[in-house]
């Protein structure tokens, strides 16, 4: 099954590191968090990956035009102009993977639309290139086909930004840090599509607006309810914080 990737926006509130580099680049442990999220799918066995470039969509490229010579100490032989891999790529060695140029400005929605004839499955996944999370990628995929719907969003509860305190009189009584919000679910990206809902995506438009509002009118777009780790890489302070996850030695989205 083939996995689209949303890898073209500005990135704007990140604008310390995506002034040089697209936000899918931006590294977490030493690796872009597009391999993190890439690692993941592969890890349930999807090796098929098409990438929407756009915003410095080179630097992407260049990173998997040359993974091999990056990722591994090597032996060159220069008179035969050889290159021989010295370690293994695991699981990456199965990667195949598209890069499509879908335009520095275009909207979520008219990438996919810019994507469709690469797409040959009955199904397809697609996600941004910004967020990682502990989703059981089978578990969704199972849900989808489930319940026949030409769509499934990934809902989640995120963590509020800033802790919470319970008050009694002028003490406080409770304090959480970051709680999860209980209120409500928003879009956690890692949806999946029939092929057959690429007909509700125009050249113009955003995902998140009309398509997914007339697949919900329409009664045809589920939600796979996501309760474990999710976080997206929107701010300075969320990157640090991944960091900080992958530092720990036990970061929540890794399961390979």
């Amino acid at each position: 099954m083939q996995v689209v990737i949303l890898c073209g926006g500005l990135g704007t509130r990140l604008s310390e590191e995506t002034e040089v580099r697209p936000k899918p680049m931006v590294e977490i442990g030493g690796k872009p968090i597009l391999w993190h999220i890439m690692k993941l799918y592969s890890t349930f066995g999807m090796f098929e990956f098409v990438l929407c470039l756009g915003y410095k969509g080179d630097i992407i490229r260049e990173y998997f035009l040359n993974y091999g010579a990056m990722n591994s100490d090597v032996r060159v032989n220069i008179g035969g102009r050889t290159v021989e891999y010295l370690e293994p790529f695991h699981d990456e060695a199965k990667w195949n993977v598209v890069l499509a140029e879908t335009g520095p400005l275009t909207a979520t929605g008219g990438r996919i639309h810019r994507i469709g004839r690469y797409i040959d499955g009955a199904d397809f996944m697609v996600t941004y290139g910004d967020g990682l999370a502990d989703i059981d990628i089978a578990e969704l995929l199972r849900f989808h086909r489930a319940h026949g719907k030409l769509a499934t969003v990934t809902g989640v509860r995120p963590a509020g930004r800033f802790g919470e305190l319970t008050l009694r009189g002028d003490l406080v009584a409770e304090f959480r840090e970051k709680p999860q919000l209980h209120e409500g679910w928003i879009i956690g990206g890692f949806f999946v599509f029939k092929r057959e809902a690429l007909e509700y995506i125009t050249a113009d438009s955003t995902l998140e607006r009309e398509p997914l509002e007339r697949l919900a009118r329409d009664g045809q777009l589920a939600v796979f309810r996501h309760t474990g780790y999710w976080r997206p890489m929107d701010t300075m302070r969320e990157r640090r914080a991944l960091e900080e996850e992958w530092a720990s030695g036990r970061p929540p989205w890794k399961r390979w």
